[in-house]
């Protein structure tokens, strides 16, 4: 029997909505900024209510400049964005998958020790390699290049073990059943092992695109042709204006134009994101 509490239902709902307020209000805060011009933020308060300049304002920055020194329409800084964040996903998943395959399925020296050199590379993040990373990039020519924004970040120790973990627990006698129907290594491999692994491939599809689409550093350092500038890194050079006053209501715009594709991708694969990470049943 449930005993009925409305003091603690009405507890649970009070959080809940004061979470969802702390959540949404800067949120409602960039929307409307967004629709007001530049000069109303140099008058000490922030505007709560919708303005008469969100057309102006979401036009401009979507097509034509960004604006305080960026020149790049917005929509096209979402497309070098877009470009960096699945070329590292796909390539993230593709290795790792391949990766954990070979350690757990094939039979060759020294196969635990390299998987745990490449568990060994979580300690070396982006920020502790720039220098070494950033001279190879260089020197093979690949700055300003969409190349040179993914191929740096496509290894994925974190990738390499969910999957290996994955693997690991199907059961020999699949294995042993595919072997005699036939089934190669490749055949194996596309025909059931990547079935098996969908929910997991979507769980990990969402985490490395939100890492990708938010990288800031990396762009930073690599590119400085405005025809290759992501969307994360150009809302810091917005903000970096030695004279003349911050257009809030274009960088308001603009980020929450960054938000978009990150919320698209986790409410569109919310279903196998959650599964895989919970369920273990394969």
């Amino acid at each position: 029997m449930i005993e009925n509490r409305p003091w603690l239902t009405f507890a649970s709902h009070a959080t809940l909505f004061t979470g969802i307020a702390l959540v949404a209000l800067p949120v409602w805060l960039a929307l409307v900024a967004s629709t007001h011009p530049a000069s109303a933020f140099g008058v000490g308060h922030i505007p709560l209510w919708f303005g008469d300049a969100g057309a102006e304002t979401w036009g401009t920055v979507l097509f034509e400049k960004a604006g305080n020194g960026v020149d790049t329409p917005v929509w096209f800084m979402m497309l070098n964005s877009l470009i960096m964040a699945l070329g590292i996903t796909f390539g993230k998943i593709a290795i790792s998958l391949l990766s954990a395959y070979a350690i757990v399925f094939f039979r060759f020296p020294f196969r635990n020790l390299c998987f745990w050199v490449i568990f060994m590379t979580l300690m070396l993040p982006v920020e502790v390699r720039i220098v070494p990373t950033y001279e190879v990039v260089a020197n093979l020519d690949l700055l300003n290049s969409y190349t040179g924004l993914t191929l740096p970040l496509i290894a994925s120790a974190t990738a390499t073990f969910l999957f290996r973990q994955c693997f690991l627990s199907i059961p020999g006698e699949l294995v042993e059943a595919a072997r005699m129907d036939g089934a190669g290594p490749w055949r194996f491999f596309f025909d059931i092992l990547l079935p098996l692994s969908r929910t997991n491939i979507a769980a990990l599809f969402v985490i490395l695109f939100i890492y990708g689409w938010n990288q800031y550093l990396w762009p930073l350092l690599i590119t400085t042709d405005d025809a290759y500038y992501t969307l994360v890194m150009s809302i810091k050079r917005m903000l970096s204006v030695t004279d003349g006053d911050i257009a809030w209501n274009q960088i308001m715009a603009t980020t929450l134009l960054a938000m978009l594709p990150p919320v698209a991708v986790v409410i569109g694969m919310q279903k196998l994101f959650v599964k895989g990470l919970v369920d273990s049943e394969k």
